[in-house]
C-alpha cells in the first residue's frame, strides 16, 4: 500500500482544486492543444520518475488546458456533470480493477450492474425482463441495439447472419427521422447496414407519422425503424409509440435513440413526451448526459434478453460461463468488449444517491433551466428562440447569420458561460444544452448576463 499513498494522495489534492474551482473560473482552456503539447510531450524519458511526482506534473501540465466542462455555467454540446456519489463510485471502480466482462469471477460488480440495469428499466417504464448493457456511449449503445436489430430482422426472413453474414443476405432498410442525430448514420454504418432512408420530419424535427406509413409501404423486407427521443437542436421527441405501433404492423424492429433525452420518461412532468416508448423493442441512452454519471457510460436496453446476447456472445473454452439462477448472463454477452471497466457501478451509486425522486427532479431541474435561459435569451434585442422548448434544449439566432456567430464568438471570449454554436434548419444558431446536475439559478442568470454583454459587443 505504501506505494500508492502518495500519488493517491496528490491526485486528491489536485481533484479537489479542479472541483473548487469550477464555481469561479473561466469556463474555456486557457492553452490549446499544442501549447498542453510542449509541455507533455518530447522524447519519452529514458528512466522512470517518482509517482507521486508524476502526478503532481499531470495535474500542473494538464491544468490550462481542461475546459470546465463539469461548471454549471457550461451548455456546450449535449455534456453532464458528475454526481458526487457517481465520482466517489468510479474512483473505487479504478481503485478495484475488476475487468467486468464475466460474472463468475467478478460477482460484486456483476450484481452491482444488473441492480443498476433493473432500476434504470423501472425509472423509464420499460418492459421487466429487458436485458441491458453498459457500454462506452450513446453511438455504442446505438451500434448494440441495432446489432441486435440486424440479427433478428434477418432471421425472420430466412437468413442466418451468424453463418452467412451480410454478403448476399436480403437488404436491410433502415427508416430514420430527417433530423436524426448523425452518430446513428455512423453505428449503421459500422454495421455494414450503408445509409439510411431519412422520413420527412416537422418544424420540430419529429418524425411525421404519415411520412412514416408511407415509407415503410414502399418495400416488404426487413426493416428497422428508428426513432429519436431528444433531438439534439430542439429537444424535440418523436411520437415513439404511434410510431412503434404503425413500425410493428409492417413487421419492422422499433429502435430509440434516446442518448440525453429518454431520462424524461422518468420525471412525471415530462414523460407524456414518451407516451408508448415500452412498444418498442431497443433503446439506446447515454448516462453521462442527463443521470450525470462520469465519462464514460452509455446504456443499451433490450427488450428480448435472447436478441441481444445471440448478437453480442461470445463462447470460448476459457471462460467460465455463470451458473446463475433466472437466465443471468455475463456482461459480455451484452456488450461488444470483452474487457472493460465496471463503468455501471458509477449508475448505481448515481441512483442510490439520488433515489426514484431525485431522479424526477434532476430531470425536472435541468428542464426548468432551459426554460429559464430561453425566456431570458427573448428579451435580448434582435433574439428569437427557435424552438418549442420542451426538454433541455434551446436554439437561437441574433439576427442573420453573421451577427449570431458574432455573438457566439463574443460569448466564448467572454467566458463566463459556453454555448456552441451550430447551424439549424438552414439558419446559424446558439445552441443552449443544459445537462449539468450543479447549474443553479445564479449560473442561469450569470449566463444571461455574459450573453447580454456579448450581444452588445457584437450590434
Amino acid at each position: 500500500m505504501d506505494a500508492y499513498d502518495a500519488p493517491l494522495n496528490a491526485a486528491v489534492v489536485h481533484a479537489r482544486e479542479w472541483l473548487s474551482s469550477l464555481g469561479e473560473r473561466s469556463v474555456p482552456p486557457r492553452a490549446d492543444a499544442e501549447q498542453i503539447g510542449r509541455a507533455v510531450g518530447g522524447p519519452l524519458n529514458e528512466d522512470g520518475e517518482d509517482a507521486a511526482a508524476v502526478v503532481e506534473r499531470l495535474a500542473r501540465e494538464a491544468e490550462p488546458g481542461l475546459m470546465a466542462m463539469p461548471s454549471g455555467r457550461f451548455y456546450g454540446w449535449v455534456i453532464g456533470g458528475t454526481l458526487p456519489a457517481a465520482l466517489g463510485a468510479d474512483w473505487l471502480v479504478s481503485a478495484w480493477d475488476q475487468n467486468a466482462a464475466m460474472r463468475f469471477p467478478t460477482p460484486a460488480v456483476a450484481a452491482l450492474e444488473e441492480a443498476a440495469g433493473r432500476w434504470v428499466v423501472e425509472l423509464l417504464g420499460l418492459p421487466q425482463g429487458s436485458d441491458v448493457g453498459f457500454v462506452t456511449g450513446a453511438t455504442m449503445a446505438n451500434f448494440t441495439g441495432l446489432a441486435a436489430a440486424r440479427r433478428h430482422v434477418l432471421a425472420k426472413h430466412g437468413w442466418d447472419f451468424d453463418r452467412d453474414g451480410l454478403a448476399g443476405a436480403p437488404r436491410i432498410r433502415v427508416l430514420v427521422g430527417q433530423e436524426r442525430h448523425d452518430t446513428l448514420d455512423l453505428a449503421l454504418r459500422y454495421l455494414g447496414l450503408g445509409a439510411p432512408t431519412p422520413v420527412a420530419a416537422d418544424a420540430q424535427g419529429r418524425i411525421r407519422l404519415d411520412a412514416l406509413e408511407e415509407a415503410l409501404r414502399q418495400g416488404d423486407g426487413p426493416v428497422i425503424v428508428c426513432l429519436q427521443a431528444g433531438n439534439v437542436h430542439s429537444g424535440a421527441f418523436d411520437p415513439v409509440g404511434a410510431a412503434a405501433r404503425l413500425a410493428h404492423r409492417h413487421g419492422a424492429w422499433v429502435h430509440v435513440d434516446g442518448a440525453f433525452g429518454l431520462w424524461a420518461a422518468a420525471s412525471p412532468r415530462t414523460r407524456h413526451h414518451l407516451d408508448g416508448l415500452a412498444a418498442a423493442d431497443s433503446w439506446a441512452t447515454d448516462a453521462h448526459k442527463t443521470l450525470n454519471v462520469p465519462y464514460d457510460c452509455g446504456i443499451v436496453i433490450v427488450r428480448d434478453p435472447s436478441a441481444l446476447r445471440a448478437a453480442m456472445g461470445v463462447r470460448a473454452s476459457y471462460l467460465i460461463e455463470p451458473a446463475g439462477p433466472g437466465g443471468a448472463a455475463d456482461p459480455l454477452e451484452k456488450v461488444p468488449e470483452l474487457s472493460r471497466r465496471a463503468r455501471g457501478v458509477p449508475v448505481w451509486a448515481a441512483l442510490r444517491s439520488l433515489g426514484r425522486n431525485g431522479v424526477a427532479d434532476l430531470v425536472d431541474r435541468l428542464a426548468g433551466h432551459a426554460r429559464a435561459l430561453a425566456e431570458g435569451i427573448a428579451a435580448i434585442d434582435g433574439a428569437e428562440v427557435l424552438n418549442d422548448v420542451v426538454f433541455t434544449q434551446v436554439c437561437a439566432t441574433f439576427g442573420d447569420d453573421a451577427r449570431t456567430a458574432a455573438v457566439t464568438e463574443a460569448l466564448l471570449r467572454d467566458g463566463t458561460a459556453w454555448m456552441s454554436g451550430s447551424r439549424w434548419r438552414g439558419r446559424s444558431v446558439l445552441r443552449v444544452s443544459v445537462s449539468n446536475w450543479s447549474t443553479s439559478d445564479g449560473d442561469v442568470a450569470a449566463s444571461l448576463e455574459a450573453l447580454r454583454r456579448a450581444a452588445r459587443a457584437a450590434a
